[in-house]
């Protein structure tokens, strides 16, 4: 399998700018997370992908080809609006999408059998949409975006309004289409199970790509910081000139030193600190994702935002 590929992707809808050169690519095997305000561009973007929307400029790839209308047959897609017949069963209609896919009707039930045993509905195969609770709306939604087999998985919220073991499921789910060599690209407002399951993370701002990398990467920061449990901070933080405290919680100490290589930086410290007296913890601190896109969207307003206010 190849990679979906979205390059420089512009959309606007009047006066207002959607998207901007937005560039992002989901490999092979690849769970990507999408992840922005409402309104940032998360569901234009995907949109686009799916050809309900067609972008000012910019070009969608899969496997460096561009995506036509065969491709676009061969992607899983579950909008954030849930689009199900809500008096249609659920067998039924997942029969029915199948049929729509191109599955002959005897792989279409065989599909469904799958997928609604897979994802913890088969006993509801006789129930109508309406009937079901949201999280097991969500289930169904997921299982019509898999019903085919799809190549490609491009996902608007799916795990919104699931409970703790709905969201195991569907995270399963994902893990093994990816195992499976099939890319994953979704978007959630849940931050920790993006950090969790993503192999890489996309954070997009007013229509523009800000960040994008693996998490170790994107949690990288410019001055490296430690915790120490230890002695008290203030017997021994002053030995390392370049040393900042930051913060201290009991013994324990965030401490932030510039100016240095990252391996010299930490001996310094803990050599100083071990001076001082026991050290039960030394480790390095990294901003979660939740914390790295808080500073991400609530600071340093781009250039493009500057001249949009302006105008």
């Amino acid at each position: 399998m190849g990679a979906l590929t979205m390059e420089s992707l512009n959309k606007s809808y009047g006066d207002l700018r959607a998207l901007r050169d937005l560039s992002m690519e989901v490999r092979a095997g690849e769970i990507v997370g999408f992840v922005g305000s409402n309104g940032a561009g998360k569901s234009t973007t995907m949109r686009i992908v799916l050809g309900v929307l067609e972008a000012d400029s910019g070009e969608v790839r899969w496997d460096g080809r561009p995506v036509d209308l065969d491709v676009r047959r061969r992607i899983g897609y579950m909008p954030e609006e849930r689009g199900l017949y809500p008096r249609m069963k659920v067998g039924d209609q997942l029969v029915y999408l199948a049929r729509l896919h191109g599955l002959d009707t005897r792989s279409a039930r065989t599909a469904m059998e799958h997928w609604t045993e897979v994802l913890g509905i088969a006993e509801r195969r006789g129930d109508e949409i309406l009937k079901l609770s949201l999280g097991n709306q969500q289930r169904v939604q997921l299982a019509a975006a898999l019903i085919h087999f799809p190549e490609i998985l491009v996902l608007d919220e799916p795990f919104s309004g699931l409970d703790p073991v709905a969201v195991d499921v569907m995270s399963g789910v994902l893990r093994d289409q990816a195992a499976a060599g099939v890319p994953v690209l979704f978007s959630s407002h849940q931050l920790e199970l993006v950090e969790a399951l993503c192999d890489r993370v996309g954070i997009i701002k007013s229509g523009s790509m800000v960040a994008f990398g693996g998490i170790e990467e994107l949690r990288r920061t410019e001055h490296r910081r430690w915790v120490v449990d230890g002695p008290p901070a203030a017997s021994w933080v002053p030995a390392v000139p370049s040393a900042r405290l930051v913060s201290t919680d009991g013994p324990r100490s965030v401490v932030e030193v510039q100016g240095q290589s990252a391996d010299d930086a930490d001996q310094e410290i803990l050599r100083a600190a071990l001076a001082a007296g026991a050290v039960r913890e030394f480790s390095l601190l990294r901003p979660s994702l939740t914390e790295l896109y808080r500073h991400v969207v609530s600071t340093d307003v781009d250039a493009t935002e500057k001249q949009a206010v302006s105008a």
